[in-house]
């Protein structure tokens, strides 16, 4: 088809034309197969006005004909995105069938020589494969031709998509940000035109400056709200305002407000002000908050903090504290006195340097021990003194847990304990010689009643049983004397069930086991008791289940009320042919023993598979000294 479009323009302005690909692809459209018919045969008006259109660049698009075929210039056919140049020539009914009635009427006022306009029409287009939504400011004028008539619409179109997603979007932040400070009670929000020196306000930040909310909505001047402020800050403010405005630097100032009721509030206010082309501040928009409750929890925070260090300064003991994992983070006057260490360097794990090389290791497995666990912190070991000697220390810490008992922070001490070590030390000494001697006396007596039994024959029986309870007495004593941290034996001392097993070791391992609740005893006890259990093996091995392979002895504890109570029952013997009465001498000290000094009672019952006995004791003959009682 001939490019009749611009039939009279010369082969290079044709060219330079057809640059334009929309206006190349009018010239190349078969217009022969179109309602509108070849290009010549169109209109004089309609000719012009298309070439009007294809130069222009702002995006138009004409609706000719009651069918409104679609003429576009390259502006309209980059609005159409990937339906150009599909709906090129087609009439829009066609070409755009989202909005079909939306055309209909378009065409229909168009034809009717009507001009109007729509301001952010919002449209569904499938422009890009799927719908979405337009806006646009359309305007609609009518294609006159010669006779008067219309031949069409003419649409210039004016996409605003863009600018309404931002407004809708700044709508949306807007509105939450004014639900946020609505629903908050300490925040305001100030605007200040600095060009006409009038600052508009929300309520909130009124309310904090002791001005009308009216008034401060529609705009008072800096003065009113700089006499809110106290006397002693107002100037710093002012010169802090001052510096920003000619720099545009970031504003943040914390101050004091005076209320109208004379009370006074702290705030922190922070904004920017928009400097315009000439460098000069125009607005200074920006926000306030009231911090006067944080305020004062921070100055009782400060002051309790201060209550602290000097009451731990104060102390005798050294104070420190650490993390939840166990970091050393504080320490009190006393451990840099004591340790004569430069402040700081025994934080995080440096305070293990600290103790003895031979302590080290068991200080840390302990303190580890207690981080993992949560257990209280117990330990002795030896710490480093300022003068380079080593002394004995007593280290104890207990964790801070928070309302769901999680760890938030340890705090300890530190005793120095050496003199009192030393005092201990040498009080075992003192025991361990006076339990020697004891011991001695007892070995002396074993001796006398030894010597005597030779001379006297019919007596050896009664000085064996005699030196046996000797022994079991001094057995008793040691078990019983008092111990330090050296002497301790690994046991748990002054139990009940050591004192058992440690009298019933000559008699073999597991023949006599206890059973059952444990108890506490003490010296006044062990010695009656050490009697009753060693007569009472002693006739076992005589005469009873231990006096056999395989047999054995089974002693129970268990404590009711205010009484404790053995049985001893003996398994795997010879059988019991009746009933012995208590008429030896053994028999008449255990029940002294138990009756007497420990006030309890006692009762032997003769079974056929062994002998049983029964004893039950008052629980404070067994933890305190009883004296003897008829």
């Amino acid at each position: 088809m001939p490019k009749s479009l611009f039939p009279a323009a010369s082969a290079e302005a044709r060219y330079r034309l057809e640059q334009d690909p929309t206006l190349k692809l009018i010239n190349d459209f078969d217009w022969s197969a179109n309602a509108l018919g070849p290009i010549a045969e169109w209109p004089e008006s309609l000719r012009g006005a298309v070439r009007l259109m294809m130069l222009a660049s702002t995006p138009m698009v004409m609706l000719v004909g009651e069918r409104g075929i679609l003429i576009y210039n390259n502006g309209y056919a980059q609005f159409a995105g990937n339906r150009h140049p599909e709906v090129f020539g087609m009439p829009a009914l066609e070409a755009w069938p989202e909005i079909a009635e939306f055309n209909r009427t378009i065409i229909e006022r168009g034809l009717a020589n009507e001009s109007w306009a729509l301001r952010d029409q919002e449209l569904l287009l499938n422009r890009h494969g799927q719908l979405e939504a337009c806006w646009m400011d359309l305007h609609y004028s009518p294609l006159v031709g010669v006779d008067g008539l219309s031949m069409g619409t003419l649409c210039i179109v004016y996409e605003t998509t863009e600018r309404m997603l931002a407004e809708k979007a700044l709508a949306r932040s807007e509105e939450r940000l004014s639900l946020a400070l609505s629903g908050s009670s300490l925040v305001g929000t100030w605007d200040w035109d600095v060009t006409e020196n009038v600052v508009t306000s929300d309520d909130k930040f009124a309310a904090m400056f002791n001005l009308d909310p009216l008034r401060a909505g529609l705009g008072v001047s800096i003065d009113d709200f700089l006499a809110a402020i106290h006397p002693e800050d107002v100037i710093r403010v002012r010169e802090e305002i001052a510096t920003v405005l000619i720099d545009g630097s970031s504003y943040r100032s914390e101050y004091r407000l005076i209320g109208a009721d004379g009370s006074v509030h702290w705030v922190i206010a922070s904004g920017r002000p928009r400097i315009g082309p000439d460098g000069v501040a125009t607005r200074f928009p920006g926000v306030i908050v009231d911090v006067t409750e944080q305020r004062r929890i921070s100055d009782a925070l400060a002051e309790s903090e201060v209550r602290f260090r000097t009451l731990a300064d104060t102390m005798p003991q050294m104070v420190w504290s650490t993390l939840p994992d166990g970091y050393h983070d504080y320490y009190n006057a006393r451990w840099y006195e004591f340790t004569g260490v430069p402040v700081g360097s025994t934080d995080g794990a440096g305070w293990n340097n600290m103790f003895h090389p031979d302590d080290q290791e068991r200080a840390r497995i302990v303190w580890e021990q207690s981080l993992a666990t949560g257990e209280p912190y117990h330990i002795e070991y030896r710490l480093k003194h300022h003068s380079g000697n080593y002394r004995w220390t007593l280290g104890l810490a207990l964790p801070i847990r928070d309302a769901g008992g999680q760890i938030i922070r340890w705090f300890g001490t530190c005793t120095d304990i050496h003199e009192t070590r030393l005092v201990a030390e040498e009080r075992e000494l003192v025991a361990q010689e006076l339990s020697h001697r004891i011991k001695n006396i007892f070995a002396v007596l074993t001796s006398i009643i030894s010597l005597s039994a030779r001379s006297r024959p019919e007596v050896k029986g009664f000085a064996e049983e005699l030196r046996q309870r000797i022994y079991a007495l001094g057995e008793a004593h040691d078990f019983v004397r008092p111990h330090s941290h050296v002497s301790r034996p690994p046991e748990n001392q002054g139990s009940l069930r050591s004192l058992i097993e440690r009298l019933m070791q000559p008699y073999g391992e597991g023949r006599i086991v206890f059973s059952g609740e444990d108890t506490q005893v003490d010296d006044g006890a062990a010695t009656p008791l050490a009697l009753l259990f060693h007569e009472l093996a002693t006739n076992s091995a005589k005469y009873g289940a231990l006096s056999r392979d395989g047999g054995r002895v089974d002693l129970a504890g268990s404590q009711y009320d205010d009484r404790y109570h053995l049985s001893w029952k003996e398994l795997g013997g010879p059988a019991v042919a009746g009933v012995a009465g208590p008429n030896g001498f053994g028999s008449r000290l255990i029940t002294l023993s138990v009756e007497g000094q420990m006030r309890g009672r006692l009762e032997r019952i003769w079974e056929a598979d062994g002998l049983r006995v029964e004893i039950d004791l008052p629980i404070d003959a067994l933890r305190r000294s009883a004296r003897l009682q008829s």
